[in-house]
């Protein structure tokens, strides 16, 4: 098992034989993909540099979650189940045998993407705009799914794509590239959520959505594997459940619970005099963003 972790980890480094120039097309493309979606969000990227930051450490802790936390973990449920089970069993009750693998996979994911959102909401009052917390989880999302699309149109180019795959496959030549894209999406809207719930005190019930939402969207493998979807169904089952995820995130930005601007939380009104005893304690200076994920 030590050898699957290191192998998968090594593998959103390392892409021998691929050309740079294919390299920069797979990041540009999962970039613009992002791009698109962020767009509708609007966070304040430029106006509040440190959504870089988090954007940064949701990619490459969601990576090392994957890495230390799930695999081990979707391993050990499977030495489970084949220990008390046949395989011949195991496929016979795939759409149950599978859940919890599927339900760590979300847990773990939007888990690791809410650390650095948890960490900005504490450091800072507990004590932030809901249509901040959007903007932070919806930024913590785009970290990882960025990275997570490069790593796989790495490969897709890695296995020798070219063009010439619309003509003869059609649909199921750019297959790859459309998950990718619906996949980003998602990711940034199921953490925006979060980011939403933890602003409004409700940290662990949207972790918890969040999470559900995550193994709904990855139980259409299941699907897939038990011959009731078929691939070009799955995709677009992937991007139905992308785009209603991201029209409740986008209601919640720009609909009609308030203005869509992100605001700070007023600082502690300051003593005229001095002050005896303890310092009353105020309700925080600046914001704090997190979501739940």
């Amino acid at each position: 098992m030590w050898e699957q972790m290191m192998d998968f980890l090594k593998s959103f480094f390392s892409y021998p034989g691929l050309k740079w120039e294919l390299l920069l097309v797979a990041i540009g493309l999962a970039i613009i993909f992002g791009a698109i979606w962020l767009c509708a969000h609007w966070p304040p990227l430029f106006k509040k540099p440190w959504l870089w930051v988090v954007a940064v450490v949701s990619a490459f802790l969601t990576l090392l979650a994957i890495t230390f936390v799930q695999i081990p973990l979707q391993w050990w449920d499977g030495q489970v189940l084949t220990h008390f089970w046949k395989s011949a069993t195991l496929v016979t009750w795939l759409l149950l045998a599978g859940a919890p693998s599927i339900l760590l996979s979300g847990l773990v994911q939007e888990g690791a993407k809410m650390v650095p959102m948890v960490a900005w909401w504490w450091r800072n009052g507990r004590n932030i705009d809901p249509k901040l917390g959007l903007a932070i989880g919806a930024i913590a999302g785009a970290g990882f799914g960025i990275f997570e699309a490069f790593w796989v149109h790495g490969r897709i180019f890695a296995a020798g794509w070219t063009l010439q795959a619309l003509h003869t496959d059609g649909f199921l030549g750019i297959v790859g590239f459309w998950e990718r894209f619906f996949a980003i999406g998602f990711h940034i809207a199921v953490s925006a959520l979060a980011g939403y719930g933890l602003a409004k005190g409700k940290g662990w019930q949207f972790y918890l959505i969040a999470s559900g939402l995550h193994a709904l969207l990855n139980y259409g493998v299941v699907f897939l594997q038990k011959g009731y979807f078929t691939l070009t169904q799955l995709e677009v089952y992937v991007a139905v459940v992308a785009v209603a995820v991201a029209v409740w995130a986008l209601l919640l930005r720009w609909g009609r619970w308030g203005e869509p601007e992100f605001e700070m939380p007023p600082e502690a009104p300051t003593p005229a005099g001095p002050v005896t005893g303890s310092n009353p304690v105020g309700p925080g200076g600046t914001g704090t963003n997190t979501g739940a994920v």
